[in-house]
């Protein structure tokens, strides 16, 4: 009974703590929509699409995706005729660069940098969208959408608007709850059962190839699996709980950050008419790549400071 009633008292504190930033950053969001806030953005990035390959209307999706989150992007794409190429170039950025104010927030309250959090995602975007146009030489035909969404009404008064963002927001929050309260009652068993400990042990591997403590583990598979915000979730409570550092914090979030729901994120990608395969091998390659490289770099520097103070 006490590991249910703990684990419903972590799902729900965490729900409020993820829920004080979602709300009003998906009202807000959703609400300048409606105004000539994004249009401007847009026509400010439009003239830096061909850095990429892509065409100056792909500015609509890449601020749409990254202003909300991939499915409104996946809505962008679907409203213009683009190539293959483009398509796919536009699924590799988002899929590194999207939903940019919750999961930065996020992010924060776990303790990642600022600076980390927008050059690790910007700059993976950018690099992937310039190596792919680069390399890629074919992808030039048409690409054929398995399915169009149905056009939602558009609110026409400010009142409509401000209650279409209530509704988004509220349920946003909804859905946070639904995934973060059974699944903070799950790690609580798992951590009562002493299957946690088992677990560690299974990602041992990893975690050591990433230059990780065992104890950042479940951080690790809930990003996987659930998306960098329920990531983010349980590291919040791991670093109040089971003294995840910031430095292991902070390499995982630079892992999940290339490779996050990496089920939800590479199937929805599916109906654009792309291969999705090689979305994800280049998201794990690069996950593994980067977070290897910044551990490895850190350590040094921490080596090196070691030696100068005790000399």
């Amino acid at each position: 009974m006490s590991t249910l009633k703990n684990g419903l008292k972590a799902g729900l504190l965490t729900t409020w703590t993820l829920g004080k930033v979602i709300f009003p950053i998906t009202l807000i969001v959703t609400m300048l929509q409606f105004t000539p806030v994004l249009p401007f953005i847009i026509d400010l990035v439009a003239p830096l699409m061909g850095l990429f390959g892509l065409s100056g209307d792909a500015a609509i999706p890449l601020v749409l995706g990254n202003a909300l989150n991939l499915y409104a992007g996946i809505a962008g794409i679907l409203s213009l005729e683009l190539t293959v190429k483009e398509v796919f170039i536009l699924a590799v950025m988002l899929s590194f660069s999207h939903n940019i104010f919750i999961e930065t927030s996020v992010a924060l309250k776990v303790g990642v940098k600022l600076w980390v959090v927008l050059v690790v995602r910007f700059g993976l975007a950018a690099l992937s969208g310039i190596v792919i146009n680069l390399l890629w030489k074919g992808g030039g035909e048409i690409a054929q959408y398995g399915f169009v969404p149905k056009a939602a009404a558009v609110p026409e008064s400010w009142l409509e608007i401000f209650l279409f963002g209530l509704e988004k927001a509220a349920f946003g929050i909804l859905q946070l709850a639904m995934i973060v309260i059974p699944l903070m009652i799950a790690i609580q068993i798992l951590k009562d059962k002493k299957y946690l400990q088992r677990f560690s042990d299974l990602l041992g591997p990893l975690t050591r190839l990433l230059g990780i403590q065992k104890n950042a583990s479940m951080t690790l598979a809930s990003g996987l699996i659930f998306g960098l915000a329920m990531g983010a979730g349980v590291m919040i409570q791991a670093v109040k709980e089971d003294g995840v550092s910031k430095k292991d914090a902070t390499l995982a979030f630079i892992f999940l950050v290339s490779c996050h729901a990496i089920v939800e994120d590479t199937l929805i990608f599916i109906p654009l008419g792309i291969p999705v395969w090689p979305l994800l091998i280049i998201r794990v390659i690069t996950a593994l790549g980067l977070t290897i490289f910044v551990s490895y770099y850190w350590r040094r520097t921490e080596q090196n400071r070691k030696e100068v103070l005790s000399t």
